[in-house]
């Protein structure tokens, strides 16, 4: 098992060749290559989006007439929003086509060239999943929070436990898992709620990234890590749920690029604020910044905060009460 997108290939193969129980490393190449996705997803009517490889800006600039604006440019086989932009016009073309090329020139190698995407309109979730024995589980819906367009760093998820989304979405989850042989382990998947339903954006064979897999065991008491031991050992997980709540993160960017100049939080975790369950920095003052599109979500986030609730309302509220304690500044 591995929770590293870029270790998907190589962990199945290494369970090849153990003969241990895992996926092949067909269907993980599957996920890692965002074309073969779209391919199979088509193949088996799974809802997705019209796609286009291609190779080079005159190709793109084809397949965005065909496609219809706006569109999305992404490396073909990269991850954490890396190269990910949308041109809502032929002027931004060439923008764009340079901004996810050069994403693409830093991707895995499953996959190659840039995807010219139809843009889904509508809020972004995911489906937290898991499978054994090619049945899989929806276990939760994650919400998201997207922000600095056109490019799309996400910036927040929350998670509730019985969200009433989960039966609407849950099936064509596990109509995506299915329609790309995957048969084990944790599942990530991507979608948007469009005006015509629940469309797939992507697969991930792991446990989404951001703390998803805490905000889980925040808001349900299940925990993903423990359940995709379970299965990568052959044991059946225990997927009853024993928590009832909300469970929220706040990624924390600093409002330009430039050099971290001072950064704090006057409310710290502890018997007066039991619902903030995490507080943590991952850029130290003096250190050098930077926002999309000069930077990505490494050189971008400064930190985060993880926070509990009986509702999503009230945790992201509670997120909101943290940041007027929040400090961020930058030396030009």
């Amino acid at each position: 098992m591995t929770w590293d997108e870029y270790a998907l290939v190589p962990a199945a193969e290494l369970a090849a060749r153990l003969g241990v129980t895992g996926n092949s490393a067909a269907a993980m190449t599957a996920c890692r290559d965002k074309a073969t996705s779209r391919r199979l997803f088509a193949e088996h009517d799974v809802p997705s989006a019209m796609s286009t490889r291609v190779d080079t800006q005159a190709q793109a600039t084809a397949a965005a007439f065909r496609t219809g604006f706006p569109v999305v440019l992404k490396p073909s086989s990269h991850a954490a929003s890396i190269g990910v932009v949308r041109a809502d016009t032929p002027d931004e073309l060439p923008a764009a086509w340079k901004f996810a090329s050069a994403g693409a020139s830093e991707q895995g190698p499953e996959g190659s060239g840039v995807l010219v995407e139809e843009y889904l309109f509508g809020p972004e979730i995911s489906v937290e999943c898991v499978t054994q024995h090619g049945v899989t589980t929806a276990l939760a819906v994650t919400r998201k929070e997207v922000a600095f367009p056109p490019y799309f760093e996400e910036v927040g998820h929350t998670v509730e436990a019985g969200d009433p989304l989960l039966p609407e979405v849950a099936p064509v989850a596990v109509q995506a898992v299915r329609a790309l042989g995957i048969t084990s382990g944790i599942q990530h998947v991507e979608m948007r709620l469009t005006p015509s339903g629940p469309r797939i954006i992507e697969v991930n064979s792991r446990i989404g990234g951001d703390l998803i897999g805490e905000l889980v065991r925040l808001a349900t008491g299940l925990d993903l890590p423990r359940i995709a031991a379970d299965v990568a050992c052959g044991t059946v997980p225990d997927l009853t749920p024993t928590t009832h709540a909300s469970a929220a993160i706040k990624i924390l960017y600093p409002p330009a690029t430039g050099t971290l100049s001072a950064r704090n939080l006057s409310i710290t975790p502890g018997t007066e604020y039991p619902w903030l369950h995490q507080v943590t920095w991952l850029r130290e003052i003096g250190e050098q910044v930077a926002l999309p599109p000069a930077g990505d979500l490494d050189a971008g986030r400064v930190g985060f905060l993880v926070v509990t609730a009986d509702s999503p309302e009230a945790a992201r509220d509670r997120l909101s009460f943290l940041t007027t304690g929040l400090t961020l500044s930058i030396a030009q």
